[in-house]
């Protein structure tokens, strides 16, 4: 009987072909994703995290007020909040009076606010909102720019919770809401360097300090003085050799003892008890 090589059997039309196998040097890519299973998230490098604004299912989205008087600006920022997971716009509002009135009826997260408008300025707009106790967990975003540095500390006395710059990136915009949606205060090294500078240079003579620093640690006026420089959590711990805790935890102390409602309202005491100044003559 001689050797004879087995019969190929031949494959059915309707089985699938198989399937080829890459080469030991080139894996071969994985594609396809189940309906049931979620597309695989790719990691960012560490110095370069992602900004989360995407509300996760069992939080409500972070609800948001366009005030400008153009109209093309508060067009621009609703399309931009809207576009965004996590986000939702309920209002325009063309002048400071519209936006107390809105912010009233919707009750916002967060307000973006134009300082110049028509019938109610957004100064006085910020301060009606943040006064009123139906709004005062209402925050507001204040947009400026730089030749209008010297209505930053008025509108920070005012109530406003953060600053932009009008020409602020729509990324950074987003990243702004957020946090002040969060419950933060954004303030820019950029402006705070020159509210500083403003404040330093117009000093309003007799007035008394708002509030005491007594009962404040060393390390407390450390990290008060910090804040009032524009640094952030990370680069307070940094500067100070601290864990990001340890400062969250000094930052509690300091609303605390100074009653101040959030983090640009350190800024204020900063200024108004004369601790900037000081650090800048023991610099």
């Amino acid at each position: 009987m001689t050797d004879e090589a087995p019969a190929r059997v031949p494959v059915a039309d309707d089985q699938p072909p198989a399937r080829v196998q890459a080469t030991d040097d080139r894996p071969p890519a994985r594609v396809q994703a189940t309906d049931d299973r979620p597309p695989v998230r790719v990691p960012v490098a560490d110095d370069q995290p992602p900004v989360r604004v995407q509300a996760t299912d069992d939080r409500p989205p972070v609800r948001v007020l366009v005030a400008d008087d153009q109209a093309m600006v508060r067009g621009s920022f609703r399309v931009l909040v809207d576009h965004t997971p996590g986000m939702t716009a309920v209002g325009e509002a063309a002048t400071g009076a519209e936006a107390v009135e809105l912010a009233r009826r919707e009750r916002p997260d967060v307000v973006l606010m134009d300082i110049r408008m028509p019938e109610l300025d957004g100064i006085e707009a910020t301060r009606r909102i943040c006064a009123d106790p139906d709004t005062s967990r209402v925050r507001v975003l204040v947009l400026t720019t730089f030749d209008l540095d010297e209505y930053v500390y008025a509108a920070l006395r005012a109530g406003a919770t953060g600053f932009l710059l009008k020409d602020t990136p729509p990324a950074d915009v987003l990243t702004a809401i957020g946090v002040v949606a969060a419950g933060e205060s954004l303030l820019a090294p950029s402006v705070t360097s020159r509210l500083i500078a403003e404040f330093a240079r117009r000093p309003e003579p007799g007035r008394p300090p708002a509030r005491s620093l007594d009962g404040v640690t060393d390390r407390e006026l450390e990290v008060l003085g910090l804040i009032a420089r524009g640094l952030s959590n990370t680069e307070i711990a940094q500067h100070l050799h601290l864990s990001q805790a340890t400062v969250k935890t000094h930052i509690g102390r300091l609303l605390a003892k100074l009653r101040a409602r959030d983090r640009a309202q350190l800024v204020i005491v900063a200024y108004e008890t004369g601790l900037v100044d000081a650090r800048r003559r023991n610099a």
